[in-house]
């Protein structure tokens, strides 16, 4: 998990707000989602890992900092209709791995993770509208992969409406009264361990990136999800010129 900083400048001081979440795939490559970055040049964008406390220097590992020198959006993005919605962020040098740094694997081309128990993290708003509140402490939940079909029809039951089609670069999950992702997580990543999965120690891949949603937490509404697994080619095509040995 990667925290997104826009740097401005304010009264003369350099900040960093933040933007979005994201995931360290490669050392020195990160994936988020598109409409987190499409707008901003790559010169403003500064990537964080390792960060737990947002408010604290006191954490057992400190985080690290990079800059990005490359923002790659997937060719097929939409930015109405957030179809597609992949970047892929180079950075200027790796980050050093360590207890908290590491890389998460990528899954397979079309792999289904249907009714999975996944997790989701990030600094977003623990609820929907103006009560909710930004995270400083990173927090994370627990979400089920929702079918395709079953999350379509919940949300042609939403303001969507009965014709609504839920786009294949698009993944579901939750849809538990107030456990979701929220506004603020959007890049973030879902992690998923394999169903057949038979080691002890477990595995995760990303299966999804933090994209939309209708409110957060409502029940019977799943969150949605860019697919990794519908991407994962591009992903490898994108961010290989880019690896530093």
């Amino acid at each position: 998990m990667v925290a997104l900083l826009r740097m401005e400048n304010i009264g003369g001081e350099e900040v960093n707000l933040y933007l979005c979440g994201g995931s360290l795939i490669q050392p020195n490559i990160v994936l988020t989602a598109a409409h987190c970055v499409g707008s901003y040049g790559m010169k403003f964008l500064k990537v964080r890992a390792g960060e737990w406390d947002t408010q604290s220097e006191y954490e057992i590992y400190p985080h690290q900092d990079r800059f990005v020198t490359h923002v790659i959006i997937h060719p097929d993005y939409n930015e109405g209709s957030l179809w597609n919605d992949f970047a892929i962020l180079v950075l200027e040098s790796p980050f050093v791995l360590g207890p908290n740094v590491d890389t998460i694997c990528l899954p397979n081309h079309g792999e289904i993770f249907d009714h999975v128990s996944c997790y989701a993290t990030g600094w977003g708003k623990d609820k929907f509208g103006r009560e909710g509140r930004f995270q400083n402490i990173l927090k994370q939940v627990s979400l089920k992969v929702v079918p395709h079909g079953i999350c379509e029809n919940a949300l042609r039951s939403t303001r969507l409406g009965e014709y609504f089609q839920l786009h294949s670069s698009f993944l579901c999950a939750g849809g538990k009264e107030g456990v979701d992702t929220c506004k603020g997580d959007g890049g973030s990543p879902l992690v998923c361990t394999r169903p057949t999965h038979a080691f002890t120690q477990p595995v995760y891949y990303q299966v999804g990136i933090v994209a939309w949603g209708i409110g957060c937490g409502e029940h019977g509404i799943p969150g949605v999800y860019a697919n990794v697994t519908q991407a994962v080619h591009w992903i490898y095509e994108a961010f290989t010129p880019y690896l530093v040995v």
